[in-house]
């Protein structure tokens, strides 16, 4: 496996304080500036992808490990909220947390999985890449209950 791999994409203005973020093979996305900053409603904001790098990091670390590991689970679902403040004078993100739901088939993976997921956030590269604090609150659930 390399050692190192390039991500690449482009953004083009499309007027006011709007963009069109595109890459090689992949749909292309709308961002823009967030309502609370003068921008608009209803399209991607880097505050949003920045908070969902987080929290797709953390699912595709997680299925990574369960997958080694060979567990199957039934769903997983989370919410991620980051938190944006003025800190030295600049906003940056202090804290990202991570909600994750997971629905277990048996009751014996509801304790290697609550342990998996704090594991994906140590290991998740985006987490460890990010000055953010980011905390993983794990919710398990059983099927059928």
């Amino acid at each position: 496996m390399p050692k190192r791999f390039i991500y690449k994409n482009v953004v083009a203005w499309q007027g006011e304080k709007k963009g069109q973020l595109t890459a090689q093979d992949k749909d292309s996305l709308m961002v823009a500036t967030p309502p609370e900053f003068r921008g608009h409603p209803g399209i991607w904001s880097p505050e949003d992808l920045f908070v969902a790098a987080v929290n797709g990091c953390i699912m595709t670390t997680f299925l990574y490990f369960i997958e080694q590991k060979n567990i199957q689970i039934a769903s997983y679902e989370s919410e991620a909220e980051g938190v944006l403040e003025i800190k030295d004078k600049w906003l940056v993100f202090s804290q990202v947390n991570v909600k994750p739901t997971v629905v277990v088939n048996t009751p014996d993976q509801v304790k290697q999985v609550e342990d998996i997921l704090l594991q994906s956030e140590k290991k998740c590269l985006i987490s460890k890449s990010i000055k953010a604090e980011v905390t993983v609150i794990p919710d398990i659930k059983m099927a059928n209950q």
